[in-house]
């Protein structure tokens, strides 16, 4: 290569440089010509959020407690999971697999399943508290369902 043709792929190695650059650039200056609005729930579907969820919070309240289990766990986040599995007469480490996805679904029905044998009913109703706890928690806790775990859980106090 000689120095003429250096020279020249030097220009239009810089040329291209600064083109793309220019190109590529952003305005440092916001541009608020357009603007989303994030829509907001009505107020009556949160009222219905929220009545599913105190009707699912006080089902599993008086699950916990036919169980011999503090019923206030239903509130408290991640603890209620541990209290529930105790219910289901599962070990504590399935809280580990709850973490991962997919695996949580085969897990939840296994616990759903075993929650209601301990309750003397079939798998139907395990299924329903899985995928129905609006429904089915209300039914176990309020109903005539007695805990018949092998060994009624130790409250963890």
């Amino acid at each position: 290569m000689n120095l003429k043709t250096a020279k020249y792929f030097g220009a239009s190695l810089l040329v291209t440089l600064f083109s793309a650059g220019s190109a590529l650039a952003q305005s440092s200056t916001p541009d608020f010509t357009t603007t989303t609005t994030v829509p907001q729930p009505s107020p009556i579907v949160s009222l219905v959020e929220l009545l599913i969820f105190a009707i699912v919070v006080a089902g599993m309240w008086k699950v916990f407690i036919k169980a011999g289990q503090p019923g206030w766990a239903a509130v408290i986040p991640i603890y209620n999971v541990i209290i529930l599995l105790k219910v289901a007469g599962k070990p504590l480490w399935w809280i580990i697999l709850l973490i991962i996805p997919l695996v949580n679904i085969i897990i939840g029905v296994l616990v759903g399943l075993a929650v209601a044998k301990n309750f003397g009913k079939g798998a139907g109703f395990g299924i329903g508290l899985i995928f129905l706890p609006f429904i089915f928690y209300p039914i176990l806790g309020f109903g005539d369902a007695t805990y018949q775990g092998s060994a009624a859980p130790a409250p963890i106090a």
